[in-house]
């Protein structure tokens, strides 16, 4: 596609058509910058929708983030909690236990991630799996090197990734926390369908590594080729090292 917004615009119409599903699984949904530009998205769609169908959409919301940082509360600012109040479950009119996410002040981070993985089994797994690309090729909070069989689990941040999400921070990556709990690559791979959404030049090496260069541990997201339902919006930017047929 063109640019970032015309691939936020495609993002957001295609949760929306998860959400009018007959039958549904849970949304699987991701945070970070690329995700601004899709949750501003959804949220206009969603209000040029009639009432009875906003309100449907809304009885059947059930969404599962990827990820949480340990440490943080739900209302601190730098929490995907806030992130996802902000973006989606204050504007869409969601109760907090419509988006679900790990506990990020639990006392045991490993406990909570046993449990966070069994309450998303029990809601049935997820549908439509919405994913970014991290600049080191992680998805979630995968860290390289990962398998396709890690876990949903506590795990140390690299300082790649935690520069990278230094600008909700204050663009300080010494206060971004060292730890997360994330889904693993286990449960991305379960899910029904996977959508990749990746935007701007700076993630276009990583990118083609994904997509075309043998899977390996040391770019998690390349798994994602062993998915049979693997969907991927990119704009030019981000499709520039993908060869012409992709």
């Amino acid at each position: 596609m063109a640019d970032a917004q015309a691939v936020a615009e495609a993002v957001a119409e295609r949760l929306l058509q998860e959400r009018r599903a007959s039958r549904q699984r849970p949304l699987g949904l991701a945070t970070g910058r690329t995700m601004v530009p899709v949750y501003g998205a959804l949220r206009r769609q969603f209000g040029r929708l009639r009432a009875p169908e906003q309100q449907a959409i809304r009885q059947g919301w059930l969404s599962f983030n990827l990820d949480e940082y340990v440490g943080l509360a739900p209302t601190d600012p730098g929490s995907f909690a806030a992130f996802m109040a902000d973006q989606l479950q204050g504007p869409l009119g969601l109760a907090p236990a419509q988006v679900q996410l790990p506990d990020g002040l639990t006392a045991d981070p490993r406990q909570e991630a046993g449990r966070y993985r069994q309450a998303l089994v029990a809601a049935g797994g997820i549908g439509l799996q919405l994913l970014g690309l991290g600049s080191n090729g992680h998805v979630g909070f995968n860290e390289p090197p990962c398998g396709p069989e890690a876990p949903c689990r506590c795990l140390a941040l690299s300082a790649a990734t935690r520069a990278q999400n230094a600008a909700a921070f204050g663009g300080d990556a010494g206060a971004v926390p060292r730890q997360a709990i994330t889904l693993g690559l286990a449960e991305i791979l379960a899910a029904e369908r996977i959508l990749l959404v990746v935007t701007g030049a700076a993630k276009a090496t990583i990118l083609r590594r994904a997509l075309l260069d043998p899977p390996c541990p040391e770019v998690p997201a390349s798994w994602l080729q062993h998915h049979p339902r693997l969907g991927v919006l990119v704009d030019r930017a981000a499709a520039a090292a993908l060869p012409p047929a992709c």
